[in-house]
């Protein structure tokens, strides 16, 4: 066998090996049950905030399955992706929609410097070590550029585990945490270089902190001074 036959052989195998891999994922799930999430409010927001930067190239971290790179890619976006499977995804995974890089982003061997914006969706409120997140995010970016981030929030209360609530509506069994923040954290990731250029407030529950009452479908607009729990927000760097 010559050696190019070779090759197409073993990439062949290959292909045949990932393909089923990936119908195994999607059928998975596809038979999920689907209900309405914040993810609407979320991408919405944060396709507005890339919009109006004007941005080109974008890093979201925390990808994990979502079609989001793709999506952003679909857009004209350059586009990478980035998440660390030890935690959130059991040491492995498989996204059928895009390359994810493997890798820590406290730890990351990105160039600084090298985007316009990063998107960070639901994710940081899962990384204990926030603050050093927040800062390798903003130096990513190039100055001028911006971090968009959503996630639970409670503007005077920090939470540092909302499953661990006594009265938690759901997560109890989670392997993993999920922070609700608010004004304090803000100030700690500004001062990693940033500066906080908009926000959305939105009420996704009926109780007061986050998984806590009825799940309101779809989130509902909020502000400061009203009940809320999750908030889209734009940091820019300095």
């Amino acid at each position: 066998m010559q050696r190019s036959d070779l090759r197409q052989a073993v990439r062949a195998t290959r292909d045949f090996a990932l393909n089923r891999r990936l119908r195994a994922i999607n059928a998975a799930q596809e038979e999920q049950p689907r209900q309405l999430n914040e993810r609407p409010v979320e991408y919405r927001y944060a396709l507005d905030r890339l919009v109006k930067a004007e941005a080109h190239s974008v890093l979201d971290v925390g990808t994990g399955t979502t079609a989001w790179p793709a999506v952003l890619a679909d857009a004209g976006y350059q586009v990478t992706a980035i998440d660390d499977p030890s935690v959130y995804w059991g040491g492995s995974l498989t996204n059928r929609h895009w390359r994810v890089r493997t890798e820590d982003i406290i730890a990351t061997t990105l160039p600084a410097a090298s985007f316009d914006a990063v998107t960070c969706i639901s994710v940081l409120e899962h990384i204990t070590k926030h603050q050093a997140a927040m800062a390798a995010m903003l130096r990513l970016v190039r100055p001028g550029g911006i971090v968009i981030l959503t996630g639970p929030w409670n503007e005077t209360t920090y939470v540092p585990d909302a499953y661990r609530m006594r009265d938690a509506g759901y997560g109890q069994d989670a392997p993993y945490i999920t922070q609700v923040f608010s004004r304090a954290q803000l100030v700690e990731w500004e001062a990693a270089g940033g500066q906080t250029i908009d926000r959305e407030y939105y009420q996704v529950f009926t109780g007061p902190l986050w998984t806590q009452g009825e799940r309101l479908r779809p989130p509902q607009p909020a502000t400061v001074d009203s009940m809320h729990h999750l908030i889209a927000l734009t940091i820019q760097r300095s």
